[in-house]
């Protein structure tokens, strides 16, 4: 059985999935009259084609019930996808590399601080959502326009993947 522990995420170890969403660290400038900082372009809404367009949406997430058995895995071939915590609350991230399909020993498993999102980039396979309260709500960036954007790929019976985060 492989069991994956969520290591904190970082945008070094998150970089060849996406794009860590966050302030720290981050080079900002000055607008409003001096009142805000704008933390520019942390991430890019990647299309597949000219005629799709980036939407946002709020996700309202249940939690799963952990240790939890991964059965399953998705990616959006035509466009990246970006989820950022409205609440402050940590979440968690299953992730592979792009390719035809996820690989079990290929798959890394991240939380998130609470004040972090991320950004699939197009193809990255991923776990659907997992939150880390009862109930969470999420600002999601992803593309609108014709053909299939979700892939889904399901583990052969038998294939044994736990997500562990411990308490």
């Amino acid at each position: 059985m492989l069991i994956l522990r969520p290591q904190p995420l970082t945008a070094e170890a998150f970089a060849p999935y996406g794009d860590v969403i966050e302030t720290a660290d981050r080079d900002f400038f000055m607008i409003n009259n001096g009142s805000t900082q704008r933390f520019h372009r942390l991430a890019e809404v990647q299309l597949g084609t000219p005629e799709d367009q980036g939407i946002i949406s709020i996700f309202r997430a249940q939690a799963l019930e952990m240790p939890l058995a991964i059965k399953m895995m998705e990616r959006h071939p035509l466009g990246s996808q970006a989820f950022i915590p409205l609440k402050q609350n940590p979440f968690l991230l299953l992730v592979a590399e792009p390719g035809e399909n996820p690989q079990p020993e290929a798959i890394k498993a991240f939380i998130t601080d609470g004040s972090q999102g991320v950004n699939y980039h197009l193809g990255v396979w991923h776990h659907p959502i997992l939150c880390c309260v009862d109930e969470d709500d999420f600002l999601v960036v992803d593309r609108q326009g014709e053909g299939n954007n979700c892939d889904e790929f399901f583990f052969a019976e038998g294939t044994e993947i736990l997500l562990d985060p411990g308490k």
